[in-house]
């Protein structure tokens, strides 16, 4: 188990700017990943309505608990790994596992049994090194939409703006308002309940 804080910048991409910037840094389809977001809240979206986030990453045959939530600079993970058989459990049944995650997730909810599923966001990703961070290229997919986006992970706000502005200018790429990937679930989510 372990916290931490994310420092990231990301913007959205067309296809065709995604395909510019990976043949920029030499990312090659081999390279691309492959991972799943699963998101958990309660009916009431009490957990979203915090500006936090529950879910579970599935990535090579591995689970991984993560609870992030507003830190004073990007945001604060709670991560917590689960055997599969944990993984099934919430997966299935929204059965939270003892641990950190659950501890902290109390202040927002109170009673894990509330818990219930609402999607998954699946991800090809890729990764470079970029000055002293790393630069993500992700195409995303969730209900019945596909988005692209860049990202850039530094250790300060002021660097990953820095670099993710230069990229950006270097290749004629508008700035994006650029939600993160639940808050882009989320959307589709209510879009799609109208």
């Amino acid at each position: 188990m372990a916290k931490e804080t994310e420092i990231e910048e990301k913007n959205l991409l067309t296809r065709n700017e995604f395909d510019i910037l990976a043949d920029t840094y030499q990312i090659k389809p081999p390279q691309f990943f492959w991972q799943a977001n699963t998101y958990f809240d309660t009916p009431a979206l009490e957990i979203k309505e915090q500006g936090a986030a529950l879910r579970v990453r599935t990535k090579n045959n591995n689970y991984e608990l993560t609870l992030k939530q507003p830190a004073s600079a990007g945001l604060l993970e709670t991560n917590q790994t689960l055997t599969e058989v944990e993984a099934e459990r919430l997966m299935e049944q929204a059965e939270l596992p003892e641990g950190e995650v659950k501890e902290s997730l109390h202040p927002f909810i109170g009673d894990t049994s509330m818990l219930q599923k609402l999607g998954t966001l699946e991800t090809h990703r890729a990764q470079t090194s970029h000055e002293t961070g790393i630069l993500f290229l992700d195409h995303s997919v969730y209900l019945d939409t596909e988005d692209f986006e860049i990202e850039i992970e530094g250790s300060s706000e002021e660097e990953v703006r820095k670099w993710l502005t230069s990229i950006l200018t270097d290749h004629n790429i508008p700035v994006r308002p650029t939600p993160n990937k639940i808050k882009r679930f989320f959307t589709r989510k209510q879009e799609l309940a109208r």
